[in-house]
């Protein structure tokens, strides 16, 4: 197994959370990992994206050039890293800030309005989360309580308070992602 992924959006949208996330769990599952940060010019609000990679094998480059799936946050992710998505791949689009759909039918496309459900929550800073727990849901990459644990290591102790309402989002993603597969059928 090998997991090639894209996450993109604006800084400050938890696009380096994910995929820290993403890459201690995969480690806690004493699978490899590598994770790739990369910022536009601005922290906050400028473009950042980075490249993970889970698998149970040897991983030879942490870049990912074709990717098994991409998540991305805001339109201009979508424009840059849609094509980059493998034939049979998996894009995942922020639906509350993408009006536009997939121009790709090679791949499976799933549309998570991330930061509507965010709002419902009454937090929408956990929009990253809605989107993380969709793509669990639908790939099964690393299990989520792994990330349930990963969480006060890569937030640190004082944020511990904050992992109810992430886990609350991690669920509200998936069901988002069960009614996107519910559709299809």
């Amino acid at each position: 197994m090998e997991e090639r992924i894209i996450i993109a959006g604006f800084g400050g949208q938890g696009v380096m959370a994910m995929g820290q996330l993403l890459t201690y769990s995969g480690m806690l599952e004493e699978k490899y990992v590598s994770w790739l940060p990369s910022y536009g010019p601005e922290m906050r609000g400028g473009t950042a994206n980075c490249n993970v990679i889970i698998s149970t094998d040897s991983i030879g480059s942490p870049v990912v050039v074709e990717a098994t799936t991409a998540l991305v946050l805001n339109k201009p992710s979508l424009d840059k890293f849609e094509k980059s998505v493998v034939p049979g791949g998996r894009l995942f689009i922020n639906s509350s800030l993408i009006d536009r759909e997939s121009n790709r039918n090679d791949i499976n496309v799933y549309y998570i309005p991330a930061n509507d459900i965010a709002g419902e929550l009454g937090n929408n800073r956990v929009a990253n989360m809605v989107m993380l727990g969709a793509y669990l849901e639908i790939t099964k990459t690393v299990d989520v309580e792994s990330i349930y644990k990963a969480f006060p290591e890569v937030f640190g102790a004082g944020k511990a308070h904050l992992l109810p309402i992430n886990k609350e989002a991690l669920i509200k993603g998936a069901e988002a992602a069960r009614e996107q597969i519910t559709v299809r059928v």
